[in-house]
């Protein structure tokens, strides 16, 4: 670890305060406001589908300006929507409520680069463990969101005006920490000298493929299980507090363990690891279809996180073999689009899936998207043996 990677660490952190204090505030909020009730969570789509139209401009951005202005306009972006929520609370207005979330989505697209800018603050032996270990700062957000949520719900008569005007402070919080990191320059490029490959031959790379596959479908099978969560806990008779338990477990599990992945990505190599992770998530289904106790839960879903981390890490550190610096803004601008788009359509379907087929046919069909991610990674493998098996 180095400053800059601790700073970097801080503002993923307050990313994830962000990020986790929207997902618990915004159905809420929608529900209240919201003129028919099925809308109540389009805030919280909102803000999903906002991160994956602004993908394509946020790769401009790191590519006009670099890392460190763009992520800047992110957080200046995250404050000001922050604000715009606060005051659409405030004057009752659901639809300037989701444009808000909408907009902040392009906070959030800025800050799904950050694991990829941690590659770039540390020698190229310790990039996977400089990932890990970033990611793991999503910690402070699942310790700090949900009490930031809590804590300010009543600060003023409207209900959670008070938590978005704590995000904006959060916000600028993030800003000093950003304006504190040095960025390594990006390599100059000379007049007339090629900007790299098109973006569709960089995707049809098998490495490009695993990598996007395993990121988009792993965060899907994580979205949709945990936003359904709560509600088949509700329908079981457990209390708000055994859902906000569970959940709390959920997003340790997604993040403790990035303090070790890194190191054993680097002993074990990347596809193992990977390879864990989806069993780790197979797992996690077979244990929420034995039975509905609070442990099963409980358990399952802590397996859903680790998982996840185990194959968000891996994809991330997989995809850095995809591209080279010229080409690293629209690359990692098509993974993000796809995690984007993988978690708007399971943010719709987990709500509609639970309260229609129920928990149990819910996690059967979370074996499909399981399955697939297995299958790109045999793929990638037995790809990478027979390379190996002609290489001189």
């Amino acid at each position: 670890m180095n400053a800059n990677l601790i700073l970097l660490t801080l503002c993923q952190g307050l990313f994830f305060t962000n990020n986790v204090t929207f997902i618990a505030i915004n159905g809420l909020v929608g529900l209240s406001l919201a003129p028919l009730g099925w809308m109540a969570t389009l805030p919280v789509m909102g803000y999903v589908v906002g991160g994956a139209l602004s993908t394509g401009l946020v790769a401009k951005s790191q590519s006009l300006w670099g890392r460190k202005v763009s992520f800047q306009l992110g957080l200046a972006v995250a404050f000001f929507s922050a604000l715009l929520a606060a005051y659409a609370a405030y004057s009752h207005n659901f639809w300037l409520l989701v444009a808000a979330t909408v907009i902040a989505g392009y906070y959030s697209a800025n800050g799904q680069l950050y694991r990829f800018a941690a590659a770039e603050l540390a020698a190229d032996r310790f990039r996977e463990k400089a990932v890990s270990l970033v990611l793991a700062g999503g910690l402070i957000g699942a310790i700090v969101g949900p009490n930031l949520a809590s804590r300010t719900r009543t600060l003023y008569d409207t209900p959670f005006l008070g938590a978005y005007l704590a995000l904006g402070i959060v916000a600028l919080l993030a800003m000093g920490c950003m304006a504190c990191i040095r960025f390594p320059a990006a390599p100059a490029r000379k007049t007339g000298e090629s900007a790299g490959r098109p973006l569709a031959e960089i995707m049809r790379q098998p490495v490009f493929i695993v990598a996007a596959a395993a990121a988009a479908l792993s965060y899907g099978v994580m979205n949709l299980l945990m936003a359904a969560t709560p509600l088949a806990m509700q329908v079981c008779g457990f209390s708000f507090d055994d859902a906000a338990l569970v959940l709390e477990w959920h997003v340790i599990g997604m993040f403790a363990p990035g303090f070790f992945t890194g190191h054993l990505i680097k002993k074990f190599g990347t596809l193992p690891i990977m390879g864990v992770g989806v069993a780790l998530n197979f797992a996690c289904i077979a244990l929420a279809l034995s039975g509905l106790e609070l442990q099963q839960f409980l358990v399952a879903l802590f397996l859903l996180g680790v998982g996840w981390n185990f194959l968000f890490t891996g994809s991330t550190t997989l995809a850095l073999q995809a591209w080279t610096p010229v080409e690293k803004d629209r690359g990692q601008a098509a993974i993000n689009f796809f995690v984007f788009a993988t978690m708007a359509l399971t943010s719709f379907a987990s709500g509609a899936l639970v309260t229609t087929q129920g928990w149990t046919w819910l996690n059967v069909g979370s074996l499909v998207p399981v399955a697939l991610t297995a299958g790109a990674l045999i793929w990638k493998a037995v790809k990478q043996k027979s390379v190996s098996a002609t290489s001189p």
